[in-house]
């Protein structure tokens, strides 16, 4: 498989340039410490300088990426860090600059937040501009302060639901990023309820598999590439089993009472493969074509959980997006978890559910995803549920009559 690339891959390549770029103007800038936040370090990348974008290079990736897109609607991305440490008057000039270089496209605006710093006055930025706010939220309070701490300690957890409060109360859409670590594992269940009063219907659970290497006693432990020397996996790391157990035990209480009314990212990207068509979600697809993270000063690299510095592809302040995005060293990352596949997953029945899932989480050794033993019993669980729902809807029926059936 080493020089072959899927042919779906080679139809987006033939077709209208399209793709989409997180934009990081705020960088590693944060006002929390998370244990496990793998961008806290990029920080170094740029010699401990705040990162934070101008002005000057707001409008030219505004400009660049609008028109880059030969497709009639494009889609923003921001990410942090922490995004809303720039303010509000940097996103009111973000929302001004897009429409002055729409030239008739449709643009949207969704932003990832840890939801502290959310006052009324950005819910109601976020509703009248129609911003998709994804709120960054890992369960009850026992759950959600084992790590995700303020950048000087101390628990964040009722800073986050004051700020969703305000997202209620002005109208924001609002869905909710869940990351599944240590603290998580055996509580699926009760998180996933936890949500559901939250009011959250779009859910996202992101397993965190970090590696790190030591420093100094006094220093949080360096987050590194899983490929680096010396990498170990970090201590707040979920195991595959773990992982899997989380997921199929939400999966019980959804299948059973939730279908059609709230939406998990995993559960919607497994019914799309079950069904064949295009998978939702980068991790699952086959390749990592069309996804890349702009820094705060306009340098572009290949992944969001890969801005190390050999990934670096350029800056679009000097070259054209577009090139960067069509370059080669962009296009051997995107196709190399598909070439890269080791045997076992070539045999796998649920390759087209899972496609080795992210890179991020390959094994060194033997390429196998560290998350593989996790899927795999996600998935033996929920086959026949799937293999029904696919039948639903060859039948032009509704996946959500699966509740009114017995399997």
């Amino acid at each position: 498989m080493q020089d072959t690339i899927h042919i779906e891959d080679a139809a987006r390549l033939s077709g209208n340039v399209a793709f989409n770029i997180m934009l990081k103007p705020a960088g590693s800038l944060c006002n929390l410490g998370c244990a496990y936040c793998y961008y806290l370090d990029k920080g170094e990348i740029y010699g401990g300088r705040e990162p934070r974008m101008s002005e000057d290079v707001l409008e030219a990736v505004t400009k660049a990426y609008i028109e880059a897109n030969d497709v009639p609607e494009v889609q923003f991305i921001w990410h942090g860090g922490e995004p809303l440490v720039l303010g509000l008057d940097f996103y009111k000039k973000a929302v001004e600059l897009q429409k002055k270089y729409a030239a008739g496209k449709t643009v949207h605006n969704s932003i990832q937040t840890n939801g502290t710093l959310l006052t009324r006055e950005w819910a109601a930025f976020f509703r009248d501009n129609q911003f998709l706010v994804g709120l960054s939220i890992d369960g009850p309070a026992e759950i959600h302060d084992r790590y995700r701490l303020l950048a000087g300690g101390g628990p964040t957890f009722d800073k986050v639901l004051r700020g969703l409060q305000f997202l209620k109360d002005e109208g924001a859409e609002f869905n909710t990023l869940t990351t599944v670590n240590k603290a998580s594992e055996g509580h699926g269940a009760q998180v996933y309820k936890f949500l559901k009063n939250l009011g959250s219907h779009y859910m996202q659970f992101l397993p965190v598999v970090e590696y790190v290497r030591f420093r100094g006693k006094k220093q949080r432990p360096l987050i590194v590439d899983p490929l680096s020397e010396g990498a170990s996996p970090a201590f707040w790391s979920v195991s595959a089993q773990g992982f899997g157990k989380f997921m199929t035990d939400i999966f019980d209480l959804w299948v059973k009472e939730d279908v059609g009314n709230y939406y998990v990212q995993l559960f919607d990207s497994a019914l799309a493969a079950w069904c064949g068509a295009r998978e939702g979600v980068c991790v699952f697809g086959r390749s990592c074509i069309g996804n890349a993270v702009i820094e705060h000063n306009g340098d572009l690299y290949v992944c969001d959980h890969f801005v190390y510095p050999k990934y670096r592809v350029g800056n679009v302040l000097e070259t054209p997006i577009r090139q960067l995005m069509e370059s080669e060293k962009v296009k051997r990352f995107a196709y190399r978890k598909w070439t890269s596949l080791p045997l076992r997953c070539q045999r796998c029945p649920y390759l087209p559910a899972c496609n080795g899932e992210c890179p991020q989480h390959r094994n060194a050794a033997n390429g196998v995803n560290t998350l593989c033993e996790g899927y795999r019993y996600f998935f033996d669980h929920t086959a026949p549920y799937f293999d029904r729902m696919r039948e639903l809807l060859a039948a032009g029926r509704a996946p959500a009559e699966i509740m009114q059936l017995s399997l």
